[in-house]
């Protein structure tokens, strides 16, 4: 029996499984079809780095040109004064406090956003009646214009016919100057930046939970963590690159606000409610001096970049742990 089998599998060959199979002749095209690929795929980045060239690396390069130069911003002369305007910088007495003020509307808005934004998220990630229409009023404010907002708190918080005011005086207080005291002013440009882009945060963190691991919150449940221990110890962990994206976007928007500040206090009075971003405007058009107001964007930019950095750095090492 065994030797009829062995005859069969001699007369029929070897089987197509145990075949091997033959190679395949080379092309000499097929590097140059794998090289025109390439090259045709990065026409598609083309664009791009067109983009990115005129609007962004272009304009560096020609503030960081201008920054070293006396150009008053009109006249088409310009002199090669080296690095006198970042040497004016530290003998502006003005400068100490727009950059204090600076970090005050980055840093307190991103703050106050974060706690508004995370619990609002909390808030309407539970199941409660009408939380569309919630999370839309909410956003709202984030489509409008920042000059719109600017000039509806405005009326808010004149003098005159403010409507903060009237209620100060239906309750037989006296009128309050809001903008006359910088304090006051610079509380209320962080407080109006913050409600602006509350919502953002909001929808940032609200992705964050409703993209988290259900099978997670489950088995902390049934470990008994509920409340605050679930939230403190499985939740706010899990939520953290969408802190860490929140935190960054606020931040920088913070750090060069620039509309809010110019309609609702021009800066002043005096200096005193400038960021940097503003002064940036009344040292070009109002002081003439288009070549300090280079320099003064281009340390706003590396301030920018540095905190940016600094901060990605430390939140990612907080996430990490």
């Amino acid at each position: 029996m065994t030797s009829e089998k062995s005859r069969q599998t001699e007369m029929a060959g070897p089987s197509a499984d145990a075949a091997e199979p033959l190679p395949r002749p080379k092309s000499r095209n097929n590097g140059s079809r794998r090289r025109f690929r390439g090259a045709a795929v990065n026409l598609f980045y083309l664009p791009v780095v067109i983009v990115l060239v005129v609007f962004i690396i272009y304009p560096l390069i020609s503030g960081i040109a201008l920054s070293l130069t006396n150009w008053d911003g009109y006249n088409a002369t310009k002199t090669f004064v080296g690095l006198a305007n970042y040497k004016r910088i530290f003998s502006d007495g003005n400068f100490g406090t727009i950059l204090i003020n600076t970090f005050i509307y980055g840093i307190g808005s991103t703050v106050i956003q974060q706690v508004l934004g995370l619990a609002l998220a909390l808030l309407l990630n539970a199941k409660i009646h009408g939380k569309m229409l919630i999370r839309a009023i909410i956003y709202l404010p984030a489509l409008v214009a920042p000059v719109v907002m600017g000039i509806m708190y405005y009326f808010i918080f004149q003098y005159q016919q403010g409507a903060l005011n009237q209620i100060l005086v239906w309750l037989g207080l006296p009128k309050v100057a809001w903008f006359n005291n910088a304090h006051f002013s610079v509380a209320i440009i962080v407080l109006v930046n913050s409600i602006q882009f509350v919502g953002v945060s909001m929808i940032i963190y609200l992705s964050g939970l409703q993209t988290m691991d259900q099978e997670v919150l489950e088995a902390a449940e049934v470990d008994g963590a509920y409340g605050w221990k679930k939230f403190w110890n499985v939740q706010l962990p899990l939520l953290a690159p969408s802190f860490t994206t929140s935190v960054v976007l606020n931040l920088i928007g913070g750090l060069k606000l620039y509309d809010i500040i110019k309609v609702l206090t021009g800066g002043g009075p005096g200096y005193s409610t400038n960021s940097l971003s503003t002064y940036i405007g009344t040292v070009y058009f109002d002081n003439q001096a288009a070549g300090y107001a280079s320099a003064i964007g281009v340390v706003l930019f590396v301030l920018i970049a540095l905190v940016t950095f600094a901060v990605n750095k430390g939140l990612a090492k907080l996430e990490w742990e």
